[in-house]
């Protein structure tokens, strides 16, 4: 059981450090048949998207979840007003939901689907559904290890501890 213990525990950390320096995908690749909008509030930066599209919200989900297939995923849901913080100051929301590789990157989701019909949607001429706004969230592989490291080393500590505890308690019982 000694050796049993500290050996799991090292494939554990092995395989979690492996988890967190597989290289990430990137941003995912647009949604098939939507419009990539050239507004100007939609380009602030490289890691923010809006299409203009006619897909339903699972659909949407459905695929950037098999954009990110090759790791274990995480679907968040939050509330619309969020995406005033989450997304960009002045969005417009109906669903706001981040997809989540645990400790690793961010990917949000946010969809508005008009109402009201002086609300519709309409881009160069041509009517849509909703307008998707996405934000990729990465970070780096080294960032990782630098924390995930030392909270290893940590957790071991307080593994070996707690192990202690229990001996000495059994010890004390008899």
């Amino acid at each position: 059981m000694k050796k049993i213990i500290p050996g799991l525990y090292v494939l554990i950390s092995i395989a979690f450090c492996i988890y967190l320096v597989l290289p990430s995908r990137g941003f995912p690749d647009p949604l098939p048949g939507s419009v990539r909008s050239d507004e100007e509030g939609d380009n602030e930066t490289s890691l923010r998207r809006a299409y203009f599209t006619n897909l339903q919200r699972e659909e949407i989900i459905n695929y950037y979840k098999k954009e990110f297939w090759y790791l274990p995923t995480l679907r968040l849901n939050y509330p619309p007003e969020d995406a005033q913080t989450l997304i960009r100051d002045q969005t417009r929301s109906t669903f706001l939901e981040e997809l989540v590789h645990p400790f690793r990157e961010s990917f949000y989701i946010n969809g508005f689907k008009p109402i009201k019909a002086k609300d519709d949607i309409w881009y160069k001429g041509v009517h849509y559904v909703e307008k998707i706004t996405v934000v990729y969230v990465p970070n780096s592989p080294i960032i990782r290890l630098l924390v995930i490291i030392p909270t290893q080393f940590f957790v071991w500590i307080v593994i070996a501890q707690f192990l202690k505890s229990i001996k000495e308690f059994r010890l004390k019982k008899i």
